[in-house]
């Protein structure tokens, strides 16, 4: 694997995607819990999550980082990692993440952000880093600010699914 395509945390190891993961990708994106406040991105069928594994794929081959697999032990979470997006004219770096609802609440994913948001700082220091969250997802909030990224009021935009608070990281990243 090439030096941007797995990190490590004291728990955690991140993976770039591979074709095998479509069936991990798919069952996230049709559980309604894990899309509940971002309902645009369930996913119909297993045809859509193969079009989009392509479309992140792609933003690998293109820049060379991209969504990372969250593997803890032998067990596949989820997803976390970055995408180059536009923001108020300006290319930014959208953090996502992704978990499996049967592992919420043991800190993965603000765990596995926090790495992301790291290696950010060291590979694209030149993009910021921001996270769209709905207001009502507490949780959502929580990871990215454990990430070290900041609501930023005046940045806050209109998403698919309703208003998007912006979140964004507040100075040297870690």
């Amino acid at each position: 694997m090439g030096e941007h395509e797995e990190l490590t945390t004291a728990r955690l190891r991140l993976r770039r995607p591979t074709h095998a993961d479509v069936d991990l990708l798919h069952a996230l994106h049709t559980d309604p819990r894990a899309c509940a406040h971002n309902p645009s991105d369930l996913l119909r069928d297993r045809a859509e999550a193969q079009e989009r594994f392509r479309r992140w794929d792609g933003h690998w081959r293109v820049h060379g980082f991209g969504y990372w697999v969250v593997c803890r032990d032998d067990r596949r979470l989820g997803f976390c990692g970055l995408k180059i997006m536009r923001l108020h004219e300006r290319d930014v770096l959208n953090l996502f993440y992704r978990l499996d609802p049967a592992g919420w609440g043991d800190g993965v994913a603000g765990e596995a952000a926090t790495a992301v948001v790291g290696w950010a700082g060291t590979h694209r220091p030149d993009l910021p880093v921001a996270a769209r969250i709905r207001p009502a997802n507490i949780a959502s909030r929580r990871v990215a600010e454990r990430a070290g990224l900041r609501h930023a009021a005046h940045l806050d935009v209109p998403g698919e699914d309703g208003l998007d608070w912006i979140f964004i990281a507040d100075g040297p990243r870690r």
